[in-house]
């Protein structure tokens, strides 16, 4: 494989083995179960009409942390509003950070997720930068084991759904000084979601972002936090209106890189069978799937660059066929074909505009571990139930 040099370190956490058993975990978080859960005919309504993001299950799972206390009060709850100060340092000046993975209900009935060792790791990755405490990361994994557990009635068994697992951390103290705050809350919410993209494993179109930029050198790019989303949304709305899914976001430096997408890292595949990914510069955030998909690629033999991936470089070889195929990909929508890349003077479209070999063989495999059809190599599934 080569590397480029300038590539940071990478993200590394506890395999599924070097952890301890959701058993074993979970107590950390103890239950107070919700008195009001929702009823069967809402449940029901909910698992029946599966989208992202918009439904959400009976509880929440929670811990605090001072500086006086470190972290404490660890529990799962009723699901409900949270109560704060219109101080509170969150509010205005940004400091939160947050995870996102999934649950996946396994024909036995048994639930897994996929790399939470990763996720934990990442997690501190971005407090660091953030300036927020750090999680153990068993507590982390503990969490989630314990909120899974509390409404385990809301994993979904149709097929390519699962259970939208978001861990974040806000700073609450009611502080206008700007410094890092004195109070932390860490939560996870659950909800249960169906494709994130409705169309499913299909081709989508990418419009690329020349008069907006994601992040700079010696920022946040790195860190899952929300205001590298924020700084996304406008050029995101506009390529919507154009009539494009996603929007692809360059270099600040030059403006002539492919860095990602608004929340997805991005992989082309040339005709000799070569797989390219921009490489991390601490611009862009290391992803899991990303990861996993360079492992897999690695097990199958292929040749791996990680480096800088030029725009017009990348146009003309879609032109000449010398790149055949080209995908997205996070925990959201695992794998998405692109199918059509575009920008204010070029329109091109990748092969036939149909999803690839690699690329579908790719999406197969990872999510046939995922949903346990498929021996799991690498330790990646951890059960939470």
């Amino acid at each position: 494989m080569s590397t480029s040099s300038d590539q940071v370190a990478t993200l590394s956490g506890p395999t599924a083995a070097e952890l301890r058993p959701a058993a074993e975990l979970a107590p950390r978080f103890p239950l107070t179960a919700n008195a009001s859960p929702a009823a069967a005919d809402a449940h029901a309504q909910v698992m029946d009409h599966l989208t992202f993001g918009v439904a959400f299950t009976d509880h929440m799972a929670r811990a605090s942390w001072t500086p006086a206390e470190g972290w404490h009060a660890h529990r799962v709850g009723a699901f409900a509003p949270l109560t704060l100060s219109p101080a509170a340092a969150v509010l205005h000046y940004g400091q939160e950070i947050f995870e996102g993975l999934k649950a996946y209900r396994h024909d036995d009935g048994s639930v897994w997720t996929f790399r939470p060792g990763f996720n934990a790791a990442r997690l501190n990755a971005s407090a660091r930068r953030l300036a927020l405490p750090e999680l153990p990361e068993e507590d982390f994994v503990a969490s989630l084991a314990a909120l899974v557990g509390a409404d385990e009635r809301w994993v979904p068994e149709a097929a390519g759904s699962s259970l939208y697992l978001r861990p974040f951390m806000i700073a609450t103290e009611p502080f206008l000084g700007v410094r890092s705050a004195h109070a932390i809350e860490y939560l996870v919410i659950a909800s249960p979601v169906g494709p994130y993209f409705v169309h499913g494993f299909q081709p989508v179109a990418i419009w690329v972002a020349q008069d907006y930029h994601r992040v700079g050198r010696g920022g946040m790019g790195a860190a899952k936090t929300g205001g590298n989303y924020a700084a996304s949304l406008l050029p995101q709305q506009e390529a919507y209106a154009k009539g494009f899914e996603q929007v692809c976001f360059l270099d600040a430096a030059t403006g002539t890189h492919l860095e990602e997408l608004g929340g997805m890292n991005v992989f082309v595949i040339d005709a000799d069978g070569t797989v390219r990914t921009p490489s991390l510069t601490g611009t862009i955030l290391e992803g899991g799937t990303r990861a996993s998909i360079l492992q897999l690629l690695r097990d199958g033999g292929r040749t791996v660059r990680e480096e800088t991936i030029a725009l017009t470089e990348l146009l003309e070889q879609i032109r000449s066929g010398e790149v055949v195929e080209a995908f997205a990909c996070g925990t959201a929508a695992v794998i998405t074909p692109i199918g059509r890349l575009a920008g204010e003077d070029f329109d091109v479209t990748v092969a036939d505009g149909a999803p690839g070999q690699v690329t579908t063989e790719l999406y197969t495999t990872l999510t046939d571990i995922q949903y346990g059809r498929r021996e799991d190599p690498h330790d990646w599934m951890y059960r939470l139930v």
